[in-house]
């Protein structure tokens, strides 16, 4: 058994919560990085979801790819369903990743577009109200944003839809 990759493109690019070995920049192609996925748990509720990041299908994700040792296999994969797969919405899938060094094969986690909670591309609007008016048991929907862009900012990532968002919510913090 060898070492393997996990891709991160959210939460787990500053907060894996596993060992690992290494980290790199890392570029996933064929699919992009997208509030996606409605949150039933942790920034919302059935009744009010909320919006949480979700790889969906098409274009490319810059992200951190995280090399672990082969004895850490079983443990860091159920540590990942546990986190990743609580209401399958998501899907495990292996995906070849660039990273400045090569390409490699990464276990990485794709957005169910069959599943109820996948909300598809909406409106910028849209994704104000839901993202403002929705929290849960991780806090507050806002907070996951405000978060999530200064995270990817420390790591060199920009995102202009959720940049537009942070700072939407921000001047209605203050206004």
């Amino acid at each position: 058994m060898s070492d393997f990759w996990v891709f991160g493109y959210g939460s787990l690019m500053w907060r894996p919560g596993f060992r690992y070995v290494e980290s790199s920049p890392a570029v996933l192609r064929g699919a992009h990085r997208a509030l996606c996925v409605y949150s039933w748990v942790h920034r919302g509720t059935r009744e009010h979801p909320g919006l949480v990041l979700g790889l969906d299908r098409g274009g490319s994700c810059r992200g951190v790819a995280f090399r672990v040792a082969a004895t850490d296999r079983a443990p860091v994969m159920r540590y990942l369903r546990e986190r990743e797969l609580v209401t399958d919405v998501y899907i495990e899938v292996e995906r070849a990743v660039d990273l400045p060094a090569g390409r490699v094969t990464a276990v990485a986690y794709l957005a169910d577009r069959r599943h109820p909670q996948y909300a598809g591309l909406l409106p910028r609007e849209e994704l104000l109200r839901v993202v403002r008016e929705s929290s849960g048991r991780s806090g507050t929907n806002a907070d996951y944003i405000a978060n999530t862009v200064a995270h990817m900012r420390a790591v060199g990532i920009r995102d202009a839809t959720l940049e537009w968002l942070a700072d939407a919510l921000s001047r209605q913090r203050q206004g």
